[in-house]
């Protein structure tokens, strides 16, 4: 089982000019800067910065109103980025260009406006485009959209409630993950949601899951069971998804958001949930109290799951970066 005890408590590990100027230097050193241990200073106190300002924003956000949780949580999630982009990155913020949100939305919304329905659109530079890119390696395309309905699609603690309030087919399946042999076994009805024969889906994982070299072992008791070299973690893992109770599953769906980093479909929807909050009062209100919408519940629960979710994934991206020889179980 992962240990998704308090998060605020695992971050204290950074509180410390001096570990944080070390741990730095190391990220800069593998990425042979000359300048390593001169970036390393100026960067430590930004970096603890960040991650003070982000903690607070979260710590805020779980005693506010839930009107205005979204402006919150959103900030948070900011803060807390530009502190991991500081491991990659250390000329963040080298232009102003990088500074903008790198998304946008329409400000205002037509009569019989529905939530699933809006879409945020990437703008070329921002924040959006640089964490991506920087950090997962993910470049984005300037005009590119992306539904809200898709991107909570993308966070498999909601899948439950998509499968209750929405008629969706399941939307994902849990998978055995055992982190000491590095195997994983997926139940044999994947096949029938993709559509594959045996090795048809064996080519699939081995030549298009990125996160893993896979090789196929059997198929036995209902279950495909697969080698991977390393055990799963809660980053980068896609497309398997990580859960808070500490498991993974697999999609259903053969689709490109799957692919992305869940992390990017916390951004975008709490971007525009967040506008939504400062912006679009009436609606907002509306949806708070007088439950007028379907997506109040996936709404309230997406809210809810981010404050939690979003700062362990970043934690994890952290450790990952700072501390590679670390495997978590």
């Amino acid at each position: 089982m992962f240990d998704c005890g308090n998060i605020s408590n695992k971050f204290i590990v950074f509180h410390s000019a001096d570990i944080a100027q070390q741990l730095l230097r190391q990220c800069y050193v593998k990425q042979k800067r000359k300048d390593a241990v001169q970036k390393s200073y100026a960067n430590c106190y930004p970096f603890l910065y960040y991650l003070e300002h982000g903690q607070n924003f979260y710590s805020t956000a779980r005693h506010a109103p839930l009107s205005i949780k979204p402006v919150l949580l959103f900030y948070g999630m900011v803060q807390l980025l530009k502190a991991c982009l500081l491991t990659v990155d250390a000329d963040y913020p080298e232009s102003t260009s990088v500074l903008a949100h790198g998304v946008s939305t329409r400000k205002r919304k037509k009569q019989g406006y529905e939530f699933f329905d809006d879409e945020v659109k990437v703008q070329k530079n921002g924040l959006f485009t640089h964490f991506s890119e920087k950090m997962f390696h993910v470049k984005q395309s300037a005009g590119e959209k992306f539904r809200m309905i898709t991107l909570l699609q993308r966070i498999c603690e909601l899948h439950q409630s998509f499968a209750i309030f929405n008629n969706e087919k399941i939307l994902s399946i849990e998978i055995i993950h055992n982190s000491s042999r590095n195997t994983i076994a997926i139940p044999i009805e994947i096949l029938d949601h993709y559509h594959m024969s045996l090795n048809r889906f064996i080519h699939y994982i081995e030549h298009e899951w990125r996160f893993s070299k896979a090789t196929f072992v059997k198929e036995e008791d209902h279950f495909i069971h697969i080698e991977i070299q390393s055990p799963l973690q809660p980053i980068g893992c896609e497309p398997l998804m990580f859960h808070l109770n500490g498991t993974y599953r697999i999609p259903t769906k053969r689709e490109k958001i799957f692919m992305l980093p869940e992390v990017i479909a916390h951004y975008l929807l709490l971007y525009n949930l967040s506008m939504i909050s400062r912006y679009e009062t009436e609606w907002w209100s509306e949806l708070l109290h007088a439950y007028s919408s379907n997506a109040y519940t996936l709404i309230v629960q997406f809210l809810s799951l981010t404050a939690e979710k979003v700062p362990l994934l970043l934690y994890e991206y952290l450790t990952k970066q700072l501390f590679p020889s670390t495997v978590h179980s």
